[in-house]
C-alpha cells in the first residue's frame, strides 16, 4: 500500500493529496471545492460559465461570471473552515482568459488550474500575488513548451504539475486517433517521461515542484500506481459527480449512476476539441443535424457560431440543470463504476 504523504504546493499544504477535478458548466462549484478542501484535499471550482445562474447572465455574460466568481470563492471559504486548499479551474480558450485570472486572484484563491490551451502568459496575470498556478499537460511536448517559455519570459516554475491522461472526462487534449491508440502501459510511459522532466526544472530552480496524475482515478488502486508511478498526488472528478455535495442536480448525477460502458462515447465538441460524454438524445441528435444558436454566450475564443453543431454553453447548463437528454453530459472514462451517492468525506477516507 502507497504511503499518503501530504500534498505541498509551495506553502500551501492539503493534508490528503486529492485534487477534486473541475467541473463545469456548475458541476463543481463552491459547495463541492468546498467540502473537499474541508476534509483536507484540493477543492476546484470551475470557472467556466460560473454565472449561468446570475439574473443578467443572458444579457451580461461576462459580467455574471466574473461577480459569480469572487462569490463561489467566498462560500467555499466558508465551507472550507481554512482547511485544504481551494483552487478554480481557468481553460485558456476562455474568452478574456486574462481577466478571469485576474478575478480569482482578487477574490483570494490559493491555486488556478489551468489547460484547454498552453497558459504561456499565466505568470504574469499573477505575478506578485500569493496565488499559485498550474498548467494541465497531457504529452512531454507540451511540458516542455510550457516550462521553456515560462523559464524564459518570466523566470519560474508552475508550481503544481497536473498531467491530465487519456481517460479523463470533458474536453480532452489527444486527437481522436491518439485516444484509440493509447494503452495503459504506453501513457504510463508519458506519465513517468513527464515526471522525470519536472525533476530537471527542480533541479535548476533548486526547488519541489509536485506532480499530479488525473484521469481515469477513480478508487484507491488507480490513486496507487499513479503515486507508484512517481507523482505526487491525483486528480479525480467523475468519483466527486455523486456525492451529496456536488453542485449538480440529481437528474446529472443519476445519469452518472446509470451510465453503462457501452454508453461512454466520443464527442465532437464545438470547441474543436474531442470530449468524453455519456450517450444520449442530444448526443445522437447532434450528430446528425445542426442545431440553430439563437444566443451567443462569448464562452470560448475559438468559437465561430456560424459554423459549430451547437451552442455548448446552452447543452451544458441543460444537463447541469437536470434536462439530461436535451444537454451535452461530460464524464470521465470511468463512469460506469458510479454506483450510488457518497458523501465526499467517505471518498476522501477511503483513498487517505
Amino acid at each position: 500500500m502507497t504511503e499518503r504523504k501530504p500534498l505541498k504546493i509551495g506553502n500551501l499544504i492539503a493534508k490528503i493529496p486529492v485534487i477534486q477535478g473541475g467541473m463545469g458548466v456548475g458541476v463543481s462549484l463552491s459547495r463541492l471545492a468546498g467540502n473537499v478542501a474541508a476534509c483536507g484535499g484540493v477543492g476546484v471550482i470551475s470557472t467556466a460559465q460560473i454565472g449561468w445562474r446570475e439574473p443578467d447572465f443572458y444579457k451580461n455574460p461576462m459580467e455574471a461570471n466574473f461577480r459569480a466568481i469572487g462569490k463561489e470563492i467566498q462560500k467555499a471559504r466558508e465551507i472550507a473552515k481554512g482547511a485544504g486548499i481551494l483552487a478554480v479551474n481557468i481553460m485558456v480558450a476562455t474568452q478574456k482568459y486574462e481577466e478571469y485570472v485576474k478575478k480569482a486572484v482578487e477574490a483570494g484563491i490559493d491555486l488556478i488550474i489551468s489547460g484547454a490551451g498552453l497558459p504561456v502568459d499565466l505568470p504574469k496575470y499573477v505575478e506578485g500575488t500569493k496565488t499559485k498556478i498550474a498548467p494541465i499537460v497531457s504529452s512531454l511536448k507540451s511540458l516542455k513548451v510550457i516550462c521553456k517559455m515560462w523559464d524564459r519570459r518570466y523566470h519560474r516554475m508552475p508550481d503544481l504539475v497536473v498531467i491530465e491522461g487519456p481517460k479523463a472526462g470533458g474536453h480532452l487534449g489527444f486527437s481522436k486517433e491518439e485516444l484509440e491508440s493509447f494503452t495503459p502501459q504506453t501513457y504510463d510511459q508519458v506519465i513517468c517521461d513527464i515526471i522525470d522532466e519536472v525533476k530537471n526544472y527542480e533541479q535548476k530552480y533548486d526547488c519541489k515542484i509536485p506532480v499530479a496524475v488525473a484521469g481515469g482515478i477513480f478508487d484507491r488502486t488507480d490513486m496507487d500506481h499513479a503515486l507508484e508511478l512517481g507523482a505526487d498526488a491525483v486528480q479525480m472528478a467523475t468519483r466527486f459527480v455523486t456525492t451529496e455535495e456536488c453542485d449538480a442536480s440529481d437528474a446529472f448525477k443519476q445519469a452518472y449512476i446509470d451510465a453503462k460502458k457501452e454508453d461512454i462515447c466520443i464527442v465532437k465538441s464545438p470547441v474543436g476539441m474531442p470530449g468524453r460524454a455519456i450517450r444520449n438524445p442530444f448526443v445522437e441528435k447532434t450528430s446528425k443535424e445542426k442545431l440553430p444558436i439563437e444566443h451567443c454566450y462569448h464562452c470560448i475564443s475559438v468559437c465561430k457560431p456560424a459554423q459549430i453543431p451547437y451552442c455548448i454553453t446552452n447543452a451544458l447548463v441543460q444537463a447541469v440543470e437536470g434536462n439530461v437528454d436535451d444537454g451535452l453530459v461530460f464524464c470521465g472514462d470511468n463512469v460506469w463504476r458510479c454506483e450510488k451517492i457518497e458523501k465526499v468525506s467517505d471518498i476522501i477516507l477511503e483513498l487517505s
